[in-house]
């Protein structure tokens, strides 16, 4: 099985409702793929963990990298696994309009990632959900 994580930069202010929807078309498209993981958006960033069967997460990774609605999509790590770090689909977010440092994104993060045995991917998320968003100009 495959577990590929990536980072990609919006191209514009992507609103709560766009952010909820590509939750659900994840989740869907996902499940019908085999395929878990976790997706974190903070107001300009995605990160996601993929994994599952080889050829359904480079699909979604393709299908990713091609989406005009990202750019500067970057794999952190790609790397074959035995069993699944990330069991369940799941997502966190920040609200629009936040920036600075979420301590609600960093509590949702915290929890979807207590059980987490990868402790590199775990300081990866939690990381992520402490960086500091600017505020788009």
């Amino acid at each position: 099985m495959l577990q590929l994580t990536y980072i990609s930069t919006v191209r514009g202010p992507v609103a709560e409702p766009d952010v909820a929807e590509i939750l659900r078309t994840s989740r869907r498209n996902n499940a019908a793929a085999d395929v878990t993981g976790l997706l974190l958006y903070n107001g300009r960033r995605f990160l996601q963990a993929l994994e599952g069967p080889e050829p359904a997460v480079r699909a979604i990774y393709a299908r990713v990298a091609a989406d005009p609605r990202h750019h500067a999509v970057v794999v952190l790590s790609e790397r074959l696994v035995a069993q699944r770090a990330f069991g369940a689909w799941a997502m966190a977010a920040a609200r629009s309009g936040d920036t600075g440092q979420d301590d609600g994104l960093a509590a949702q993060v915290d929890a979807l990632t207590v059980e987490l045995g990868d402790r590199t991917a775990q300081a990866l998320f939690r990381s992520f959900a402490r960086v500091a968003v600017p505020r788009a100009a």
